[in-house]
């Protein structure tokens, strides 16, 4: 395997070129502009959704400028630990949790030039204690305690959707079940000698209702996909970017869309994001809203359980998640 057996991290370390499995097809995900055309995306003050205020500017989402700060240095000072103290945090060879970078499914899958730390922090009974970084000292709280905050924001945003559709409050928050996932993942993109080449994430749509990114504080890297043109998304430091997820998408019957999206990387400078997601109880079926079909919008999606497991797969074969579920 040879290089393939470092992460990212190492091989920027070591100023090790990418190896071929790191380049990208161009057919299948197109070319690597590293400066697209900036999205106007809407800035949205959700506190007039009735989220308290914390009496601190935090751009209408209650988390304070600070806050934010705090957990994006958690997660630095995390990622600049010894490699063989991240490594006590690997995930498994088949397991999606813990520290790592690409879980390999396919021999022909093209790999990430990230390192990340995915963990699960709800439903609490299933959180893996062993996987929960003991240092930096304030890890395992700041993600506990910025996780619920997320929470938080996530059911606003949820309730507030549901009215604007004229459903009942609850109607989606209900489809995601009482033992509704959230997870918290750490991604980190190391420098690479071939941002041309090389992508940080490969383009798809998140398995999520929604997921919550704080984005890196001064290093841009997210682009969106828009009528087949990429987009960069600019940098509000305090900002919380919202992102649509295929459950939403499957919920709403596609009046809601989920873009896709992907990280491109950077020759001189680590990029660090830090999203939280949530998804609705793996054995639970969700499917398009009553309230949503009718003779002029008929139903879009069959009902699905454990939708992640679907759009797992098709990422890494570089397929469409949402379209294997359509009617």
């Amino acid at each position: 395997m040879g290089s393939l057996a470092k992460t990212a991290h190492e091989m920027a370390i070591d100023g090790d070129e990418p190896p071929p499995r790191y380049f990208i097809n161009e057919s299948t995900f197109g070319s690597v502009d590293a400066s697209p055309p900036p999205l106007p995306i809407p800035t949205i003050d959700i506190s007039l959704l009735s989220l308290p205020s914390s009496g601190e500017e935090a751009i209408g989402h209650g988390i304070p400028d600070s806050y934010l700060d705090k957990v994006r240095e958690v997660a630095k000072q995390f990622f600049l630990l010894p490699m063989e103290e991240k490594k006590k945090y690997s995930r498994g060879e088949k397991d999606g949790e813990g520290y790592g970078g690409d879980l390999v499914v396919s021999e022909k899958q093209v790999l990430d030039w990230s390192d990340r730390l995915t963990l699960k922090v709800l439903p609490e009974d299933e959180r893996r204690p062993n996987l929960w970084p003991e240092f930096p000292a304030e890890f395992r709280e700041v993600l506990h305690e910025y996780t619920m905050k997320i929470k938080y924001v996530l059911d606003t945003l949820f309730k507030a959707t549901a009215r604007s559709l004229n459903l009942e409050e609850d109607a989606f928050l209900n489809q995601f079940g009482d033992r509704a996932r959230l997870t918290g993942r750490f991604n980190f993109y190391p420098p690479c000698p071939r941002p041309d080449q090389v992508l940080g994430l490969k383009p798809h749509s998140d398995r999520s209702g929604m997921t919550v990114l704080l984005q890196d504080r001064e290093v841009e890297g997210l682009h969106v996909l828009k009528d087949n043109q990429w987009f960069r998304v600019p940098i509000i430091p305090h900002a919380l970017v919202v992102n649509v997820g295929d459950q939403m998408q499957i919920m709403t019957n596609g009046i809601i869309k989920s873009p896709i999206h992907r990280a491109v990387t950077n020759r001189m400078r680590l990029r660090i994001s830090v999203a939280v997601s949530n998804e609705a109880e793996p054995e639970k079926e969700i499917g398009p809203a009553e309230g949503l079909i009718d003779e002029e919008r008929p139903r879009l999606y069959r009902n699905v359980k454990n939708y992640g497991a679907i759009n797992f797969q098709c990422f890494q074969r570089g397929e469409v998640a949402i379209d294997t579920v359509k009617i």
